[in-house]
């Protein structure tokens, strides 16, 4: 065991294979009634000792089993909803030996959709970053209608603003733990990618972090107010309730997970802007532009980027639940305000097409737009493709969203990873494989630069995993 100092007290954690683990820590107190509604809450300081040995609870959201019957997404999602008190809290990996330097900091964003996932997903471990020299930091930020709904009486992007809250913790505290609060890297993927995103557009966050990676993620993959609020109507209207904070707040959190059902297959389109995610989810940032535009104008935070996508992204997405016709002209409907058609995308079956729009129109076309509104803004750049083809679910699945991020945590030999229905297939990943792409993730922590040349105005230099 081993006990550290925080400005609200101290906390014990684990230490093990030479590495301190802090699990639970709470940054903010908005966990029932009205509070799930507010900006974040300061937590209270406490007397004594806290036990930081196990996770915390986990936000409310729905199960995510059923459509993923075929892969198990348990290292991703975690236990689902542990119900509890505190749900807003950060865990910390770091080198249990002293440092006379600061050690470099990666805070983790996780991703789900927005709805769902939680830091207690086995793939989050940060032990491996640790072992490297790096505080790894994994942040919960609130889920769902709690934290996506937008609402005329209650902050926008509470989501958001949870990580914003975390980030300003990691600036108090993260020096009690070895780290440097100068040398900040902000990290996600997929919804936890887009939030990064969208906080490289906002000044609010200016000083809580110098760098950023957005693995799988979008700088386009925001929506309007306007369509916003028409999610916010539908799940009112399924509740029978009137679309304002007070009215969601006198609901049980089991309730409010219940009402996500309604949101299915919900259009998002407006004259000329289609859904940015595709129907894939119901929920995003609330922004009146598209971060690529803010950042791409030199109105965002200057940071360095490293940014990726996966060759077969959409993969994830019809493979575990292969579809037809309908299903893919519905997702080429929802990613063009004008309803693109199949023959805007070369296919050989229905459910080829429809990955590949969600390949294209949710994830690649939005990170070049990120890219390029980054290079613009004459922040250092660096760019990837992950190509390595998961063998799963009958050697379908491919270089799928979220293939990439085992490899990135050292958990690519992982068990559960592994097996008939583990997400790399029955072997696992490539060890040379892991060992490359973790390494990227370490240098760009440490030394700003991943290994390989950065992207300049058209000159894009992409590395290829794989």
């Amino acid at each position: 065991m081993s006990s550290v100092p925080t400005t609200l007290g101290r906390v014990r954690g684990t230490a093990a294979g030479g590495v301190l683990a802090f699990r639970g820590i709470p940054y903010a107190a908005n966990s029932s009634g009205a509070d799930r509604f507010a900006a974040p809450i300061p937590f209270p300081a406490w007397s004594g000792e806290r036990d930081a040995t196990v996770f915390g609870p986990t936000s409310p959201q729905p199960d995510r089993g059923g459509a993923f019957d075929s892969l198990d997404l348990t290292p991703f999602f975690g236990p689902g909803w542990v119900a509890g008190d505190l749900p807003l809290t950060v865990n910390v990996w770091t080198p249990s030996v002293s440092s006379h330097e600061p050690l470099p900091v990666l805070v983790f964003v996780h991703g789900g959709a927005f709805v769902a996932g939680s830091t207690a997903a086995s793939l989050y471990d940060g032990a491996a970053f640790a072992c490297a020299g790096i505080v790894c930091v994994t942040v919960n930020y609130r889920l769902g209608v709690p934290g996506w709904l937008h609402l005329p009486d209650a902050p926008a992007n509470r989501g958001l603003l949870d990580v914003l809250a975390a980030l300003h913790w990691v600036q108090r505290e993260i020096g009690a733990f070895g780290g440097d609060p100068g040398r900040v890297t902000l990290a996600g993927q997929s919804a936890g990618a887009m939030i990064v995103a969208a906080a490289l557009a906002d000044q609010s966050f200016a000083g809580t972090f110098g760098q950023a990676i957005v693995a799988s993620g979008s700088g386009l993959g925001a929506l309007l107010p306007a369509q916003a609020w028409m999610v916010t109507e539908r799940v009112a209207s399924h509740l029978g309730i009137r679309p304002t904070a007070d009215d969601f707040a006198m609901l049980d959190d089991a309730t409010l997970v219940d009402s996500l059902s309604c949101l299915t297959g919900l259009d998002l389109r407006l004259p000329g802007v289609r859904h940015p995610l595709a129907g894939i989810a119901p929920f995003a940032p609330v922004l009146d532009e598209q971060p690529a535009v803010t950042i791409g104008a030199g109105r965002g935070i200057p940071a360095a980027l490293l940014l990726g996508a996966t060759t077969h992204e959409g993969n994830l997405y019809t493979a575990p639940v292969p579809g037809g016709e309908a299903e893919a002209r519905a997702v080429a409907a929802a990613a063009s305000p004008g309803g693109s058609g199949p023959a805007d995308f070369p296919h050989t079956n229905w459910d080829e097409l429809r990955s590949a729009i969600l390949t294209e129109a949710v994830f690649r076309e939005g990170t070049r737009a990120l890219s390029a509104a980054s290079v613009a803004a004459r922040n250092s750049t660096f760019e990837y493709e992950f190509t390595w083809p998961s063998p799963a679910i009958g050697e379908t699945l491919g270089a799928a969203h979220g293939v990439d991020l085992p490899f990135a945590f050292a958990r690519a030999s992982a068990e559960d990873l592994r097996g008939d229905r583990g997400l790399l297939g029955p072997e696992g990943g490539p060890a040379r494989l892991e060992a490359e792409i973790h390494s990227a993730w370490i240098r760009f922590v440490t030394y700003s630069k991943p290994g390989w040349d950065a992207t300049a105005a058209g000159w894009p230099t992409v590395r290829r995993f794989g």
